[in-house]
């Protein structure tokens, strides 16, 4: 499907490209951007209640270059023209600065948006326009690493927690499944009652997880389901199964991995979503596969469930026969799709790591060739990664360093760092997480990726050592370290059938039992 398929309307929609924005410069009028989401209820509501009615499809064909965005096949357009939700209603120049945007807009608002625009566009022409602070060619809240990070953000935890319903925040209720992850070893308590209010509310009897709730007591839930979603829900859950032993997470992890390969699954790879009247977007994109991947091998390795490697063995086969191309990655399968993405890349990057952990050493090699290209492309002078190449229509050209998807990129060099024996991925790593330390007294919550890769930096993480083959019991067993953020390198150099720790004062005495390594890790943490 295209961008601006969409048979509900009578707007004549235009792909996003260069030859809209040349169209609307040689026309002398703005573009209309209506950046979409394929399981958004609004979306489709606009469409067929506001770009349907003829007048208004009129007065945008006669007046404007419509063009309409795919928000999932093309993340940086999204990122650059979101408005705080989908849709998202932007008016922009030929130039692709932002003259006024909203979200979800009614016909008799719409009117009046379009009025006041024309006239705006009438008074000042392009110099109506403006680029979005983001945007602005700042640069990002650069400060030494340290500590602190960890402790702020986990501060955060505390102050930010709703103490009747749980979760965080005072109006709606996001799953929030990295915070979730991040708690579980800085505030076990307030993460388990999240997690709990999560499987009461959010989830449905098919074991999928809905986006998020209206009410702050977890009520009224928005019902579309998303691939993203639902696999960092899955991570979450299995990471509380690996903390606390409780069948019920596990159980969770489960049904979630039901709706997963019941429902997403296309047969080669996870759709993107789920609408809330049951259509299935089957859309396989880079970042969501790969995450979901991970998760399914986190699971896999807490539990040993047969199911969840067979899956994600396949999503990895099929990242690596359809979206790897030249050490970089492909947003979704076809020429068409963008390429060279840092979220695509991060998270590829991250799952292939885990892999090389959990299933076979030989995954690290692809890791190290994406995440070689990437900082070699996208880490620039500030340390920070932009989110792909700087080029394109719009706003494309200008650069934007998202602190997300840096955080997932520097959490898997983190990891590769350690599997490799190249200090050079933690450097990197560390150069990324700085970029934005100055900001850390700012952050809050939603960020707690971003605070998880800085303790993995500024604290060195439980490194295990197996010499021993994947899948042997002692391998399993250093799996099933209670800690998620550790590290697992199989394969090691060592006496076989043997696994140490790896610590900032050196190798301890190796151990050949699962047992013995239990109680070396429990020494070793106190």
């Amino acid at each position: 499907m295209s961008d601006a398929s969409d048979d509900r309307t009578r707007v004549e929609w235009r792909e996003w490209g260069s030859d809209a924005f040349a169209d609307a410069r040689e026309r002398g009028v703005p573009l209309l951007v209506s950046v979409v989401a394929t399981w958004s209820e609004s979306c489709r509501a606009m469409a067929q209640r506001t770009y349907a009615e003829p007048r208004i499809a009129a007065n945008i064909n006669d007046d404007f270059v419509p063009v309409r965005v795919n928000a999932a096949r093309r993340p940086r357009v999204r990122e650059r023209y979101n408005m705080g939700g989908f849709p998202s209603t932007v008016f922009v120049t030929p130039d692709g600065e932002h003259i006024a945007g909203a979200t979800f807009l009614e016909p008799d608002g719409f009117r009046q948006v379009l009025q006041r625009v024309r006239e705006t566009w009438d008074d000042a022409g392009a110099d109506a326009g403006s680029v979005p602070r983001a945007l602005s060619g700042g640069e990002p809240p650069a400060a030494p690493l340290s500590g602190d990070i960890e402790g702020l953000v986990a501060g955060q935890l505390a102050d930010q927690y709703d103490s009747e319903h749980a979760g965080w925040g005072t109006s709606e209720k996001f799953p929030l499944p990295e915070t979730v992850s991040f708690a579980l070893k800085r505030d076990r308590d307030r993460a388990l009652r999240t997690l709990d209010a999560i499987r009461r509310h959010l989830v449905g009897d098919d074991g999928g997880c809905f986006r998020f709730a209206h009410g702050r007591d977890w009520s009224d839930p928005q019902t579309e389901r998303t691939l993203s979603v639902n696999a960092g829900m899955l991570a979450a859950f299995a990471h509380a199964y690996l903390t606390t032993g409780d069948d019920e997470y596990r159980g969770a992890a489960t049904g979630v991995l039901d709706y997963l390969t019941e429902t997403l699954w296309t047969g080669a790879a996870f759709g993107a979503g789920e609408t809330p009247d049951g259509g299935v977007d089957d859309a396989a994109y880079a970042d969501g596969n790969a995450l979901a991947a991970d998760a399914l091998l986190s699971l896999a390795a807490y539990t040993g469930d047969d199911r969840a490697t067979r899956y994600a063995e396949r999503t990895l086969d099929y990242i690596a026969d359809e979206l790897l191309v030249d050490d970089t990655v492909r947003h979704y399968a076809g020429a068409a799709a963008p390429v060279g993405l840092l979220a695509d890349r991060a998270r590829v990057t991250g799952a292939l790591t885990t892999a090389g952990q959990v299933l076979d050493p030989a995954y690290l090699e692809p890791a190290r060739a994406v995440a070689d290209r990437a900082i070699a492309d996208l880490q620039d002078d500030t340390g920070a990664f932009v989110d792909g190449p700087e080029t394109g229509a719009g706003l494309l050209d200008e650069p934007l360093r998202p602190i997300d998807d840096t955080a997932v990129m520097a959490d898997a060099l983190v990891d590769l760092s350690y599997l490799t024996g190249e200090a050079r991925y933690r450097d990197a790593a560390r150069d990324a997480v700085a970029a934005f330390a100055g900001a850390a007294e700012r952050m809050g919550v939603q960020v707690a990726g971003y605070a998880t890769a800085a303790a993995r930096l500024s604290t060195r993480p439980l490194v295990i050592r197996v010499a021993d083959d994947p899948g042997s019991e002692l391998h399993r067993a250093a799996l099933r370290m209670a800690d998620h953020e550790k590290v697992v390198a199989v394969g090691a150099d060592g006496d076989p059938g043997t696994a140490w720790l790896d610590t900032a004062d050196g190798d301890t005495d190796a151990v050949a039992t699962p047992s013995a390594l239990a109680a070396l890790v429990a020494d070793t943490a106190q």
